[in-house]
């Protein structure tokens, strides 16, 4: 089948107004990352969580998080994960620490014992509760993030991270009464605070300039997570509030049992979304890695942060 191409095509394609490129790698500082990571469950995982420590060492991230599981099911894993982090490897670990299912002075053991093992950093959340429960405060525990920071802050001078929803908390009443939320628990002592997972920047910009019209000062890291498996993604994102543009499902049709496009596909889209935020002036990211490092070394390598080896070269 021979291709022709209509007359008018250029002429169509000249009309087209610009788009300036984005400014070269070069041309920005150096940003600033951290990853997540979650404690193991088996020891196939265990081994898994290790290459994608030892991997994403190399690029120097300022720390590197833990997560804790809805309840505190994985306390024990977290606490493990982390000291380990501490007595074998450079990394900075940050552990998370919620409210849930503990009184005010069980959270404050698990605190000071982090602390004495060397952990200064500290993710505070309120927490989710087990699958299928309504949130409650634990009766003597902590209420919500606000009042445990307050709480670390009195047990040891922690640096503390709390979580901030630039699509509002499915479970906040009203975008202001979230916002005002946060100023509390930044208030209370917290020194930064790191996104939900989003797609949409333009729903990220306009939170910090919301944020900063309500005193909040302390930086909004955006939280970035690429998507391979987006059917799995969209049901996550579905609870916590995170809007899964259109044009992304369009991206992913078809391709549930393609790996490597899913792959190609979720590494440009999330290289494209840090580039602009990059270009908008953020310099500093939170990769959710969900204990898969290749994804989130190639988008930094991106953002031009570079190996250690590499970077002293």
């Amino acid at each position: 089948m021979t291709h022709s191409p209509h007359r008018d095509t250029l002429a169509r394609w000249a009309a087209r107004a610009r788009v300036a490129p984005l400014p070269a790698p070069e041309a920005e500082s150096v940003p600033a990352i951290s990853f997540e990571f979650f404690p193991p469950k088996t020891p196939a995982l265990e081994a898994q969580l290790w290459a994608c420590v030892d991997r994403l060492a190399t690029l120097q991230p300022s720390f590197v998080s833990v997560t804790y599981g809805a309840g505190g099911s994985t306390q024990e894993r977290t606490h493990a994960t982390v000291v380990r982090m501490v007595q074998e490897t450079a990394l900075t670990p940050a552990a998370h620490l919620t409210c849930v299912g503990a009184t005010r002075k069980e959270v404050d053991a698990v605190a000071r014992r982090y602390w004495e093992a060397g952990v200064k950093h500290i993710v505070a959340l309120r927490g989710d509760p087990p699958a299928g429960q309504s949130y409650a405060p634990h009766p003597g525990g902590y209420d919500y993030a606000s009042d445990l920071v307050a709480g670390l802050k009195r047990v040891a001078d922690f640096e503390i991270t709390v979580a901030a929803y630039p699509e509002t908390h499915p479970q906040a009443r009203s975008p202001e009464q979230d916002l005002d939320n946060l100023k509390r628990k930044l208030d209370a002592g917290a020194t930064r605070a790191i996104s939900q997972v989003f797609f949409d920047n333009n729903n990220f910009l306009r939170f910090l300039d919301r944020a900063l019209a309500a005193g909040i000062t302390a930086p909004i890291v955006p939280g970035i997570m690429p998507v391979t498996n987006f059917t799995q993604a969209a049901k996550f994102c579905t609870a916590c509030g995170t809007v899964v543009p259109k044009w992304m499902g369009e991206l992913f049709a078809g391709l549930d049992d393609d790996v490597e496009t899913r792959r190609m596909v979720a590494a440009a889209t999330a290289a494209e979304q840090v580039r602009i935020l990059q270009a908008n002036g953020i310099d500093e990211f939170h990769f959710y890695t969900l204990n898969r490092p290749d994804l989130v070394y190639a988008i930094a390598r991106i953002l031009g942060v570079k190996p250690a080896t590499a970077a002293a070269a």
